[in-house]
């Protein structure tokens, strides 16, 4: 039984990088299984920030105009409940590295299938005569995923995981052959997603994982960067020109903007409940917090949420629930980081699992400055896991 309970508490982890529903399956069955399994029920440390913020996202959607319409974000919990199923489920460092071995194969996959996209889209640009830039912004890769930011925000973490394997692992000779092929798959993935908040993060969780092996070589990487960015393809030297450069009504800077600033008017009238979970969907309530300074039309863009998840928690729920789910991510990432103090120099599993749970903090926080990725829930299952992970290892 509690064998079954670990290979399901696998697959419902491994499984959310290929399809939401066949993950939330398999958590049910893994959940009804440990608990007729009599294996001792564990949560994580990480459990008690995060089971505040759900709390607290109870009480604003009380206190919301609109209790009903926020219901979804209740069902949202349900994904929280990973956190019991693989924390039980897994107990040893052997255990989790095998989950991350796993989703670092998936994720190559998906990778690999992103890139046949990729590939796909330039032919179907040339055939219309259309500028590539311009036809494929609307519409990008997305893997086995429905949207381009969920899959560019998971195959954020795969990267992450395999430069943490490939700098602190005790198998790197071993597989070296494999690790290194499945790494570059998965960074032209992420360069061909043409998403720049997932660029950012990489290169920022990056620097982190070089600096924790060799300080010179993370000094090296910006550098590296900026000789590398004028042999780009002209996508991507397009993509990187629009963060300082954007046009108006292509990249989304400026509407980026107005949802910045409609989530400061929120935050300022409602700062302790917001003005409930998923009342910003709303038009009618959205527009309501307009500046007076920006007029219609707007900028193109997607107006159900504020493309920032610190300003979004604290716009829809209350400045306390932003703070709850960032201090269970820095709490977290405190910890593996005291965790690594104690271990002996040189590579070790628990070394490499260890950076990897930290660097994929470092880029989910990151990547929320600009997006709303923790809605997403393949990539907040992700984050759940691997927060997991770290937990076991630490």
């Amino acid at each position: 039984m509690r064998k079954l309970t670990l290979w399901l508490a696998f697959a419902a982890a491994a499984s959310i990088l290929v399809s939401v529903a066949v993950s939330q399956i398999l958590m049910a069955v893994a959940l009804g299984v440990l608990l007729l399994s009599g294996v001792p029920l564990r949560w994580p440390r990480v459990s008690v920030p995060l089971g505040l913020f759900l709390l607290w996202s109870l009480v604003a959607l009380a206190a919301s105009p609109d209790p009903a319409g926020g219901l979804d974000q209740v069902r949202k919990m349900y994904v929280f409940l990973i956190l019991l199923i693989l924390f039980s489920a897994v107990t040893k460092v052997s255990e989790a590295r095998w989950l991350v071995v796993v989703w670092m194969g998936i994720g190559t996959i998906t990778a690999g299938r992103g890139l046949f996209q990729y590939l796909r889209d330039l032919t179907l640009a040339k055939e219309a005569g259309r500028d590539f830039y311009h036809f494929y912004i609307a519409d990008r890769i997305s893997g086995f995923m429905s949207h381009w930011m969920t899959f560019s925000g998971q195959q954020l973490f795969v990267l992450l995981m395999l430069a943490a394997f490939l700098l602190f692992s005790p198998d790197l000779k071993k597989y070296l052959w494999l690790a290194a092929p499945c790494a570059l798959l998965a960074g032209l993935a992420l360069v061909a997603s043409n998403t720049r908040s997932i660029w950012g993060a990489a290169v920022v969780g990056g620097f982190y994982l070089l600096w924790c092996k060799r300080k010179w070589a993370a000094v090296a990487m910006p550098v590296m960067l900026a000789i590398a960015l004028p042999l780009a393809p002209a996508m991507v030297k397009t993509r990187v020109r629009s963060i300082i450069a954007p046009e108006t009504q292509t990249d989304s800077n400026t509407h980026r903007l107005v949802c910045r600033r409609i989530g400061y008017r929120m935050i300022q009238a409602h700062p302790f409940l917001g003005v409930g979970p998923d009342e910003i969907k709303k038009e009618d309530v959205l527009f309501s917090y307009l500046p007076a300074d920006i007029h219609r039309p707007l900028p193109e863009g997607y107006y159900k949420h504020l493309h920032n998840f610190y300003i979004q928690y604290a716009a829809e729920r209350g400045i306390p629930a932003a703070v709850f789910i960032t201090a269970a991510l820095l709490l977290s990432w405190w910890r593996f980081h005291r965790a690594i103090q104690t271990l002996p120099p040189g590579r070790s599993d628990r070394r490499f699992l260890l950076h990897a749970a930290i660097a994929c903090i470092i880029g989910t926080l990151a990547a929320g400055v600009y997006e709303y990725n923790l809605n997403d829930t393949e990539v907040l299952t992700m984050v759940l896991s691997i927060l997991c992970v770290g937990e076991v290892a630490a």
